[in-house]
Formats: C-alpha cells, sequence, structure tokens
C-alpha cells in the first residue's frame, strides 16, 4: 500500500456507501437506506470532535456526564454521520435534515446499533477494483 492508496481510501469513506435496513426479527428488508460516511472519512472525524466538544459542554463541574447526556450527544454524533437515505413517513420522501435524522434515530435502538455498526465498519467503504 503507498500513500495514494490511503488517500483514496479515504477519500471513498468520505464519498460514502450505501446500506439497507434490515428488520431485526425477519431480516428481510425495511425499504429504508442510508447513505453514510466511513470511519475514516472527514465527516465521522468532525462529528467525533463535535462529540468531544459537546460532551465537555454538558458535563458538571466534576467533569461526570450523566448517562441522558451521553446518550443525546451520541445520538447526535452518529446524526452528523448520515449522508443521503430514502426513507419516507406516511407517503412522502422524508428530507434529510439533522433535526429529522435525530428523530428517526431516536425512533428505535436496533436501528441506531444497524447505522452505528455500518459507520464503523471500513470494509464496508472498501472500492470494489
Amino acid at each position: 500500500m503507498q500513500l495514494d492508496d490511503v488517500r483514496a481510501f479515504s477519500a471513498d469513506q468520505e464519498r460514502g456507501a450505501w446500506f439497507d435496513l434490515l428488520d431485526p426479527v425477519s431480516g428481510q428488508p425495511t425499504g429504508i437506506r442510508f447513505k453514510l460516511a466511513g470511519p475514516d472519512s472527514e465527516t465521522q472525524n468532525r462529528a467525533r470532535l463535535r462529540l468531544a466538544d459537546d460532551l465537555a459542554d454538558v458535563a458538571d463541574a466534576d467533569g461526570r456526564v450523566s448517562a441522558e447526556a451521553r446518550e443525546r450527544v451520541r445520538i447526535d454524533s452518529l446524526a452528523r454521520c448520515i449522508l443521503d437515505w430514502e426513507i419516507s413517513e406516511g407517503d412522502e420522501p422524508l428530507p434529510l435534515t439533522h433535526s429529522n435524522a435525530l428523530r428517526v434515530l431516536k425512533a428505535s435502538h436496533w436501528l441506531q446499533a444497524e447505522v452505528d455498526a455500518f459507520a464503523s465498519d471500513r470494509a464496508a467503504f472498501r472500492r470494489a477494483d
């Protein structure tokens, strides 16, 4: 591997990759798709830096962060890694905004877990040669 390969890998991660959300019981596609930035992308790097700042902001005088605040900041960080999506509410496509991303992620813990797992899987962002 050469430096150009490393740069290309990071660029691929910045472009993101699509994944289909599967039903947690049946394993069948739900019709919901997310395009996420990879773990080595600038998008995820900015999200991690923002997470650190947000945790510092919600810490008490002794530096402690409540579990509730930590969870809120974690979901906010995960939402910042979503580059695009295909999701409907009712019969209309739901526009990707940060507030909508937060709302979707808060809808279910299994959904958060699936998005988080894909976003942290470097192999999912590997270029097809």
